[in-house]
């Protein structure tokens, strides 16, 4: 069984003042595997969140169908198997971070021994504990978006969705952020999100879907996706000048040219800080 079923969505927003409505997502139909992460990317005011907030049954599609292991995701049984975190949440920044989340836990019900354990797993599940007493409103944006994780995890949800849950966050605290994710997905947990940083999408998700106007017009696995049966590429580990021109005189008319490989300027940035927090810890 399918984690998420969405069949032929249809949603509508009325307009102002008289004017026509403005259509936000327009006969979308994706599937999600129980354990998967799906990806959902798309430019701004393309229907992302409107698709989110479907699926936790914040809104009602005018017509087809969202479902949340099979049930329709209208349904109070849905509440407990659901996480969501949107992409501005509100938190009390009067209260710490122990203390927002044991808040949400007695939200979903928990009480005593039970929260107290839960609270303190997620705390280090997100990176939190040594900053659990402090009030939020000293936290960072990154630091911001993990107790958001934290409080969407609180009651041990089979489906976490999260809508730009990198959002302002620095690239090490977006790093952070991934691993988050990929550690819930080997518990088991179903994730759905939505991004702007595509590198962070493809690093992460089993699928990906790309909404534009509202319509879903790709979707597939990473390699479908990404794949480019026009080209092949060829990984050499130092190669020589010598061994570079007999494989270019061996590739005659399809030689397309040579170039060293390049990283992302995400892994530059990340590997200097590495070096200089390993150049520290030798001083």
């Amino acid at each position: 069984m399918d984690a998420v079923s969405i069949s032929d969505v249809h949603k509508s927003f009325p307009g102002h003042w008289g004017r026509g409505g403005v259509y936000a997502v327009k006969g979308v139909s994706l599937s999600i595997t129980e354990g998967g992460v799906y990806g959902l990317i798309g430019p701004n005011g393309s229907g992302k969140s409107t698709l989110m907030k479907l699926l936790v049954g914040l809104l009602a599609p005018d017509a087809g169908e969202c479902r949340v292991f099979g049930k329709p995701a209208t349904a109070i049984a849905n509440r407990r198997e659901i996480g969501f975190l949107p992409e501005n949440p509100y938190f009390y920044k009067f209260l710490t971070g122990f203390e927002t989340v044991r808040f949400y836990g007695r939200l979903c019900g928990l009480r005593g021994a039970a929260l107290q354990q839960r609270t303190q797993e997620l705390l280090e599940l997100v990176g939190l504990e040594d900053a659990a007493n402090r009030r939020l409103r000293g936290y960072s944006k990154g630091m911001l978006q993990r107790i958001g994780l934290a409080q969407a995890l609180v009651q041990n949800p089979r489906l976490l969705v999260l809508d730009e849950p990198t959002a302002g966050v620095d690239p090490i605290g977006s790093r952070t952020i991934r691993d988050i994710i990929l550690n819930i997905k080997q518990q088991g947990v179903t994730v759905f999100l939505c991004s702007h940083l595509l590198e962070q999408v493809q690093e992460i998700c089993d699928r990906v879907g790309v909404l534009y106007q509202g319509c879903l017009i790709a979707e597939g696995s990473m390699d479908e996706l990404t794949r480019d049966d026009c080209h092949t590429e060829i990984t050499l580990h130092h190669p020589t000048p010598e061994m570079l021109e007999q494989m270019r005189q061996l590739a005659g008319d399809s030689w397309q040219g040579c170039r060293a490989a390049r990283n992302s300027l995400e892994t530059v940035f990340l590997r200097g800080i590495q070096a200089k927090l390993r150049e520290q810890g030798r001083a």
